[in-house]
């Protein structure tokens, strides 16, 4: 047939399949959408976020903070304590400034049962940004209410009225992030300097359905606990001192799926439902958190 022009033809008499696709398009944004088009979203109040500066801390020293956590252990298990690399039986290795704890007492988290020198879990700590957590070094349970070092800013969201590719039966969640530059504080890696924020405002995608409206309240919690960004180097382009994304993905591209950060995605939902949990983010913590 003469319209499918010269590789065509020679294609066909090939006894090859002629594929007349054009490659795909990224589609990083929706269609226009007007302000009247903008619904808040039912069961959400309000439609915006602020974060100021941190939470104020409680005025505990690391050790009371630990205590709750541990268990006394009168006789070291015949292993390595995996913070120092010593022995449990012999004392803390740790060389960094000394906390004020014997560098030979043991202790064991209650939940997950893993065992330290009291000396290197509060060293941990007080190398971390002290919000009265802490998260086993070995297996990443979370004690406490963990709480990131995200720089003050503004979350937005709302419904628009288009479907995402493979959720055609729904509308769209757009989360607006925005996060100004601004002087690294003392619970960032280089306190008193400048950091820089850059490609916001930053859009993103969910499902209006019943699981991406809960990943859209876990994702208010995990703001609220300043853990959606932090500061640091981005690894795509090796910038320092500039806001990153922290270990929670988010879907930036709308219409298509060609950097990967897009739709369709059977398993997004799922995925992030289980980074938000490696954070210390269920289901349990909406009912903990006020609205």
């Amino acid at each position: 047939p003469p319209h499918l022009g010269i590789t065509g033809i020679l294609m066909s008499a090939a006894g090859l399949p002629v594929c007349l696709t054009r490659p795909p398009k990224l589609v990083l944004h929706p269609p226009p959408v007007s302000k009247s088009e903008i619904q808040s979203i039912p069961g959400i109040s309000h439609t915006c976020r602020k974060t100021t500066k941190k939470q104020a801390k409680k005025g505990k020293t690391p050790e009371e903070v630990l205590k709750k956590y541990l268990q006394k252990v009168r006789h070291p298990p015949d292993e390595d304590c995996t913070i120092c690399m010593e022995r449990l039986s012999a004392p803390s290795g740790y060389k960094g400034p000394q906390p004020a704890i014997k560098p030979d007492l043991v202790g064991k988290l209650v939940k997950c049962g893993h065992v330290f020198h009291l000396h290197c879990l509060v060293a941990m700590y007080n190398n971390g940004n002290k919000d009265g957590s802490l998260q086993c070094p070995t297996c990443k349970t979370i004690y406490g209410v963990k709480t990131g070092t995200q720089p003050p800013g503004k979350m937005e969201y709302h419904i628009i009225p288009h479907a995402l590719p493979g959720h055609s039966d729904c509308k769209t969640i757009r989360i607006i992030y925005n996060i100004p530059p601004g002087v690294q504080g003392p619970e960032h890696p280089n306190p008193g300097k400048s950091f820089t924020a850059r490609g916001f405002p930053r859009h993103c995608y969910l499902p209006d359905s019943e699981k991406g409206r809960k990943v859209l309240k876990l994702l208010l919690v995990a703001w609220d606990r300043r853990l959606i960004f932090a500061i640091g180097t981005s690894s795509t382009t090796g910038e320092s001192d500039t806001v990153i994304w922290n270990e929670i993905h988010h879907k930036t591209e709308f219409g298509s799926n060609l950097t990967g950060h897009g739709y369709p995605d059977v398993n997004y939902l799922d995925n992030v439902l289980a980074e938000l949990a490696a954070q210390g983010i269920t289901e349990e913590s909406l009912a903990q958190e006020k609205d």
